[in-house]
């Protein structure tokens, strides 16, 4: 999750290791994976989802360079039915329709491939609000594909409350089985295609930023099309702002098994977390932290996607505990039940201070700060006034407070 025009997240097969092999190798990987990440050098963390179906060759997931994935690229030309919709498990702002339709059409389609609790993705919605508002009445139609990174992010009901949400207005298509994205050859969220009225690729670009490049294009297809587009005024701004103190951030951690017994996972600190999948286990923080890992205190069961609080407690007495680097956190929470409940805060051993809050946070009437889990989302926690390094706890007394990922950021103003 880094800096500039090359924040993104890579899909890709995951490699099991043996629990047994894993658990003996923990303590010296533990270090391995735990210095800083630096993001002037932009390597990225690789996201492995289990029903991938990318080349079986690829090399297991691991930290990779950025691609420079722009027009600076050639572009190869598809055969027909390449660059379209395949399958799809249900359409939102639209009745469902064929790219290859809208080209035909004189249409300009640009494609986006997002899920909603990536960051990543989010951080882009406002720019594509403003070309969706700018240029659908000259010829271009957006079309997000969601493919989802996590379970709970196939069920319509969720992807339709996260476009309400969010304000997007643009058709969506729910790519489950990630036959579009395969078909696409994609491997990145988010990434977007930019297919020409003959139906081939003008333009791809894989990550944040880049957005009057991307606009650029956007312009110049339309402009092939036959729209004039030179009395609608550009957007100049190319990427977030950045902290110009930030050197470095915390890598995006998960909480599922399926990432961490990757070659590029061990998100999890303690030894125990390996020992067996789906296990109910007492865990003791002892509070001696390596970087780009967290650690549990009191009963939690580790599943494929999450680390879930394992007993209803009273005093918040359990928690999750990291080191942190950066400007803003973020947490994607799920809950198994129908009740909401509240997760409470704290960074280095106190409370937030309100200009430490994220979007998601309140206080209560003793001044401790907690946001409420209504329903399956990514939740912005904290965003500090200053780069810096801090012990970031999360505790919940309900045992439906499940973890599937923290994501943070370095960029002025928030996620």
């Amino acid at each position: 999750m880094l800096h500039g025009s090359h924040q993104l997240r890579v899909k890709n097969y995951k490699t099991p290791l043996l629990w047994s092999a894993l658990a003996a190798i923990i303590s010296i990987a533990a270090v391995a994976c735990g210095g800083d990440l630096d993001p002037a050098n932009a390597p990225t963390q690789v996201v492995v989802r289990p029903n991938s179906t990318v080349a079986p060759d690829v090399t297991p997931a691991t930290l990779v360079p950025v691609p420079t994935a722009t027009r600076s690229l050639p572009l190869p030309t598809y055969p027909d039915g390449v660059l379209e919709v395949h399958g799809g498990n249900g359409w939102l702002n639209s009745e469902p329709f064929k790219i290859a339709d809208q080209t035909a059409d004189n249409k300009v389609v640009l494609v986006d491939f997002w899920t909603y609790t990536c960051v990543n993705c989010l951080r882009t919605l406002p720019f594509l609000k403003e070309w969706h508002a700018k240029y659908t009445d000259n010829g271009l139609v957006i079309l997000g594909v969601h493919t989802p990174e996590f379970e709970f992010e196939e069920r319509i009901e969720n992807v339709e409350a996260a476009i309400a949400r969010e304000g997007i207005e643009w058709p969506v298509v729910l790519d489950n089985e990630s036959d579009t994205w395969r078909s696409f050859g994609n491997r990145y969220w988010p990434a977007k295609y930019l297919i020409g009225i003959d139906g081939q690729l003008t333009y791809r670009h894989f990550g944040e930023g880049s957005y009057v490049e991307t606009e650029n294009a956007i312009r110049e297809a339309l402009t092939e099309a036959g729209s004039d587009v030179s009395g609608i005024p550009i957007g100049d701004t190319n990427s977030a702002d950045r902290d110009p103190v930030a050197n470095r951030v915390t890598r995006e951690l998960y909480g599922g098994y399926e990432r961490n017994y990757t070659q590029s996972g061990l998100y999890a600190g303690q030894e125990q977390y390996y020992i067996e999948p789906d296990s109910t286990r007492e865990y003791v923080d002892d509070e001696n932290y390596t970087p780009q890992q967290w650690y549990l205190q009191g009963l939690w069961t580790n599943g494929p996607e999450s680390i879930t609080h394992a007993r209803s407690t009273s005093n918040l007495e359990d928690y999750i505990a990291f080191e942190f680097v950066g400007r803003s956190a973020n947490v994607v929470v799920n809950t198994p039940g129908t009740e909401s409940f509240d997760v409470y805060i704290e960074i280095d051993d106190r409370p937030l201070n309100p200009d430490e809050a994220g979007m998601d946070v309140i206080f209560d009437e003793d001044g401790r700060s907690y946001f409420t889990v209504t329903e399956p989302r990514l939740y912005a926690f904290l965003e500090t006034p200053e780069f810096g390094e801090h012990i970031v706890k999360l505790a919940s007394d309900s045992d439906d407070f499940a973890i599937f990922a923290f994501t943070f950021g370095i960029n002025d103003g928030g996620i």
